[in-house]
């Protein structure tokens, strides 16, 4: 969104949140995130991939919280007393949106970062897929990874992935019969 210098100047910004995940900073475009709570644990649901930590119920809506670390190829988030859940509200494939949570390690700051200061996604030297990396910023001297989050967030490749995961559990179930 370009924020007004003056009457005659406009910067284009991308407007981010940014948080930790390991040693990583990243950056998420604020117009996707709904809220940040504090982790207070979350419920397990059965056959579900590895990267989906489980469920949360916020002021009466099942939110499904999904493991970003995990998501990336790493290990699981450690929980810290700085872990929180981001509620993302991401536009559904039926039209309206979908709240999801994802897990951070913490929270930093809310940027605006001239979208001249924003180079592309590197092609290699990252153990993050390209598709997810919307670009890479310099924030107080460090790299921060501004995310995709539509495709790091892909409803139609979770599903899949759920999907998968299921169809697994129950052809386990066959051959043992």
């Amino acid at each position: 969104m370009p924020r007004q210098l003056d009457s005659a100047k406009t910067i284009a910004t991308f407007h981010c949140v940014t948080f930790m995940l390991g040693e990583d900073l990243f950056g998420i475009e604020i117009g996707f995130v709904r809220e940040v709570i504090e982790y207070e644990g979350v419920t397990p649901v059965p056959m579900m991939p590895i990267f989906v930590r489980g469920i949360i119920n916020l002021r009466g809506a099942v939110i499904p919280v999904l493991d970003l670390s995990v998501r990336f190829g790493r290990g699981p988030t450690d929980i810290r007393p700085s872990t929180c859940i981001a509620i993302l509200s991401l536009p559904a494939m039926q039209g309206g949106y979908s709240d999801i949570g994802i897990m951070l390690d913490s929270v930093c700051t809310v940027l605006e970062i001239p979208l001249s200061d924003i180079g592309p996604a590197p092609t290699l030297g990252t153990d993050i897929r390209n598709d997810f990396i919307q670009g890479i910023a310099t924030v107080d001297s460090r790299f921060a990874i501004l995310l995709n989050v539509q495709n790091v967030l892909s409803v139609t490749e979770l599903a899949g992935w759920a999907q998968a995961v299921v169809e697994q559990h129950w052809a386990g179930d066959e051959e043992q019969l």
